[in-house]
């Protein structure tokens, strides 16, 4: 049977995150934004609605929260669905832009319970944001079965040369705990290969 192409492509969050939102106050540190974070990919895992992972755009400076993203990889069986994209895309939606960093607007950073994979450090590239901001890392996510892809082993580095900012190991130890939650809990470990 021939399959219609779609002519649009939507994803939803969890229903739970726009109350989790609304609960949010300005978080004025690195630890409490990521705090806020590590919290929603905890969440995120027991309410069975996605991965472990999550991600904030903030405004640096007033450090108010202007979107937050789940991982819905699997729940919308979408492989591109980490996150850092699902925060990026709901930030630009919401400013109206598709550069976080673009003439008239505050500056904004990233914070992630794990470092980018390599889709998600090219999203940062074009993204617009100044800074990100990190957990768990690139090591610890593989080490459950995810795949990371190719990503540079300076991946940092890149980022500063570009202007952007790195800071890593922000409670990684809470963000371990999440991605171990996920693991005891049988989280399918999505990739191309079923996490082989």
């Amino acid at each position: 049977m021939k399959q219609d192409m779609p002519m649009s492509i939507c994803f939803s969050l969890p229903e739970w995150v726009a109350a989790y939102v609304d609960s949010c106050k300005a978080a004025g540190t690195d630890e409490a934004r990521m705090s806020l974070v590590v919290e929603a990919a905890r969440r995120n895992v027991l309410e069975g609605s996605g991965g472990p992972f999550a991600a904030a755009v903030f405004e640096s400076a007033s450090g108010r929260l202007v979107a937050l993203g789940v991982n819905r990889v699997v729940p919308e069986g979408l492989s591109m669905l980490h996150a850092e994209i699902a925060a990026y895309s709901m930030a630009q939606r919401r400013l109206g832009t598709y550069d976080l960093g673009g003439p008239g607007l505050p500056s904004h950073e990233l914070v992630t319970s794990t470092e980018p994979c390599v889709m998600c450090l090219g999203a940062t590239c074009w993204s617009g944001v100044t800074r990100v901001v990190t957990a768990t890392t690139d090591a610890d996510a593989r080490a459950m079965g995810f795949d990371e892809g190719p990503k540079p082993l300076d991946w940092a580095g890149e980022l500063e040369r570009r202007g952007i900012a790195v800071k890593t190991g922000i409670l990684r130890d809470e963000a371990l705990a999440v991605l171990k939650t996920y693991r005891n809990m049988g989280g399918e470990i999505y990739n191309s290969r079923r996490g082989s």
